[in-house]
């Protein structure tokens, strides 16, 4: 009897586990439109992700693809407590959005102990300018663009001259931070941020691939594989440098 039982045990087990595998076949269908998904290895190196717009203070309506500032920031402490994480590489692709909030993701990101890699993919415009030159490194491939612009506010503005002078400290923020983490000069950012006639409906420049390199704002031409030599030579010169410490 006992054995009986169990072969029933048994059966009712497989045929719990054939009636899962098709529903979960069906859900890894639905999420990512295919069955078998490559699975990353465990590594050294956390990759980040900014893309979209990326949302501030104010929630943006859900059909927006956004990158919210609050999630980035706590996984920024996470990766620098992390024994583990060795290097960060950061994947952008966004149309730009709140100032406050891009330079804060900036900020927190140039002062990580870790090396850090930054990859512009299709575009990193706006306040994804400082963001992508944050890094440690920066790259940029072929055909991605930059569009360099003024600073500027949507909605209901007080028209003081108060509201105009807190608009120009914030661009010389924006300005300082590329400045003194890129290799532009201040006055050739400044003449591609006020530049006439490049874009359509603003002032400003669209900046490609190779012209990034050639003003000094990005580091070098280059995408997945370039990066990731980068950052695993970073990496290895913070070893260096850490076992001299000892030795010394």
């Amino acid at each position: 009897m006992e054995k009986d039982t169990e072969k029933k045990d048994g059966q009712e087990q497989e045929q719990g586990e054939e009636q899962q595998s098709p529903s979960s076949i069906v859900q890894k269908i639905q999420a990512l439109g295919q069955t078998n998904i490559p699975q990353a290895p465990d590594s050294n190196i956390h990759v980040l992700s900014i893309i979209g717009q990326i949302e501030g203070h104010i929630q943006l309506p859900p059909q927006n693809k956004t990158t919210k500032y609050e999630h980035i920031l706590p996984q920024l402490i996470a990766i620098e407590q992390n024994p583990k994480i060795e290097g960060v590489i950061l994947l952008l692709n966004t149309v730009g959005g709140d100032v406050e909030a891009g330079l804060a993701l900036s900020e927190m990101i140039a002062s990580l102990s870790k090396p850090t890699v930054s990859i512009v993919l299709g575009g990193g415009h706006s306040i994804g300018v400082p963001i992508a030159v944050s890094t440690n490194y920066s790259f940029i491939v072929p055909t991605a663009t930059m569009t360099i612009h003024p600073v500027r506010l949507t909605g209901l503005v007080i028209s003081v001259p108060q509201t105009f002078e807190y608009l120009d400290k914030m661009q010389e923020r924006v300005i300082n931070f590329v400045v003194n983490h890129s290799h532009i000069k201040e006055e050739k950012f400044k003449d591609l941020m006020f530049a006439k006639g490049n874009l359509t409906r603003d002032i400003g420049t669209n900046v490609v691939g190779e012209d990034a390199v050639e003003y000094g704002l990005i580091d070098e031409v280059g995408g997945v594989k370039e990066a990731m030599t980068k950052l695993n030579e970073l990496i290895n010169e913070g070893k260096g440098n850490e076992q001299q410490e000892v030795i010394q």
